[in-house]
């Protein structure tokens, strides 16, 4: 039975107030968007007429209205299930058929997960064949839909499980420095799907071949061999069959890296513009983004880990939401539960650092590219093509923003020289 004590009343402060922020966050960017983006603000008024700014409001308006209502709904039923005693209930099910044992464990999470993927289906449903498809985005079909869901299902209960089944067996196994081995396993693991994603998951849902323009294909090894960069390969990504977003990225590790084009991309932006959107990633690269967004991420999860295995012999924490014993997979379930709604509040940080990696990005294509003109062509029109609000409240910004604001950073550019290298 649910303890009402002061640990849970705590725990429910912090979640309303989570949940309560966003919600906050979300109207304020709303109301300002509607305010301010009546008006296309100066940089983008070549590319943005009153007709397009309509689209970008209602299209960011409805998006916002959807996410928020998911995302609602998510802790709405997250909470529901933690107060009502349906899971100590789950446990004793799962414990009687199943035996106490790693099994267990992740029968009680598989449970947990399928009911929040259920959850889920709805929501994605209504984006992707209302939103996306009302706004001229959508491509995807109702079976490309279907099959990646269950691929994306069937990945995640692979690769989850693994790495579940091997944290329950440090927990049981390592005595009390399990945490550490189970960090350092857990480590390797994301590295390693760093280098396999592009050359083994990556292909489960799209096509990437060479890319035909042999012209392009030559400009952008040019480019390589200039800043040293070697790579796998360039490709193509059939992202049409899906969006008609456009984009393009860098990905793997090692001999797995490889440039990413979209197809729509390809046909809708200048060969100065997809190459200064190399230029861009390529900058990631070179500053050793990746490899410090790696290292602050393990770090972050070596005291996640050692705070898990403090939780694990808390009696109080079992007590206080309904669990009569001390269960390893139980612990570790209630730590997430104290620590999700807190985590929420660093997103403002978390987006601090990233958007200092996308100036130095930007400085970079400066530097390669010694104009700045392609790079802001390439934002303006990445922002037409896919309604990107270009009025975010400033707050809203700060907190959530990964990348600088597209006015604040088109301005930035169009006002610095190239740095020297």
């Amino acid at each position: 039975m649910i303890r009402f004590n002061l640990l849970l009343l705590g725990f429910l402060a912090v979640f309303l107030f989570r949940s309560g922020t966003q919600l906050s966050l979300s109207r304020l960017n709303i109301s300002y968007l509607r305010r301010h983006g009546v008006t296309a603000p100066e940089v983008f008024q070549d590319v943005v007429d009153g007709e397009k700014l309509k689209r970008v409001s209602a299209y960011n308006v409805d998006s916002e209205h959807v996410h928020m209502a998911a995302t609602l709904t998510y802790q709405g039923f997250f909470l529901l299930i933690l107060l009502s005693g349906v899971l100590p209930w789950l446990v004793k099910v799962v414990n009687h058929w199943v035996g106490e044992t790693i099994i267990s464990g992740l029968v009680f999470f598989a449970v947990l997960s399928i009911s929040a993927n259920l959850l889920r289906i709805p929501f994605s449903l209504y984006d992707t064949f209302v939103i996306e498809k009302r706004y001229g985005f959508n491509t995807m079909s109702l079976k490309t839909w279907i099959f990646d869901l269950f691929k994306n299902l069937i990945i995640s209960a692979i690769l989850g499980g693994l790495i579940l089944w091997l944290l329950l067996i440090f927990v049981a196994h390592g005595g009390n420095t399990w945490w550490l081995w189970a960090w350092m396993v857990a480590s390797g693991f994301e590295i390693l799907m760093l280098w396999l994603f592009p050359i083994v998951i990556a292909p489960l849902f799209n096509k990437f071949e060479p890319i035909e323009n042999k012209a392009l294909e030559r400009r952008i090894g040019t480019l390589m061999e200039k800043v040293g960069l070697q790579v796998k390969g360039v490709f193509q990504m059939d992202a049409s069959r899906r969006s008609k977003h456009t984009n393009a990225y860098f990905t793997g590790l090692g001999r797995s890296k490889r440039i990413v084009l979209f197809d729509t991309l390809l046909v809708s932006h200048t060969e100065e513009e997809i190459l200064a959107v190399l230029a861009h990633e390529i900058g990631h690269w070179k500053k050793k983004h990746l490899l410090r967004e790696i290292i602050l991420i393990e770090i972050l999860s070596l005291v996640v880990f050692y705070y898990a295995s403090q939780c694990l012999d808390w009696r109080l924490l079992y007590q206080t939401f309904g669990f009569q014993d001390s269960t390893a997979y139980v612990g570790l379930f209630l730590a997430g539960v104290l620590l999700g709604p807190l985590g929420f509040f660093a997103h403002p940080l978390e987006s601090a650092i990233f958007r200092r990696f996308e100036r130095e990005a930007d400085d970079f294509v400066l530097d390669l590219m010694k104009t700045a003109e392609p790079m802001c062509s390439t934002l303006k029109r990445l922002a037409a093509d896919n309604l990107s609000n270009l009025t975010p409240h400033p707050f809203y910004a700060w907190f959530y923003y990964s990348h600088p604001p597209l006015v604040e950073r088109i301005s930035r550019l169009k006002g610095y020289e190239a740095p020297n290298p």
